[in-house]
């Protein structure tokens, strides 16, 4: 893991951008402080984005699931 200021960081962007390429951490210091950790990309993550997974489907028992929002709408307007 390799430690930089902020100043250091813009001055040499590209260099340790190549470096985190070839597997190396770099730590992004303001003041101090880390501010960012800047890693390589694991290839789970680059496989596909997360938005593109497919998400729960949603059933209601007794009827499909556009009538049973119609009909709890239906339910609030009376109050």
């Amino acid at each position: 893991m390799k430690t930089v200021s902020s100043t250091e960081f813009r001055s040499h962007a590209s260099a340790l951008l190549s470096e985190v390429e070839n597997g190396e951490v770099v730590v992004v210091l303001r003041h101090g402080k880390p501010v960012a950790e800047i890693a390589p990309v694991s290839d789970a993550a680059q496989r596909s984005p997360s938005w593109r997974h497919p998400g729960p489907r949603l059933v209601v028992r007794g009827g499909g699931l556009a009538a049973a929002i119609i009909k709890e709408r239906e339910r609030e307007r009376v109050f």
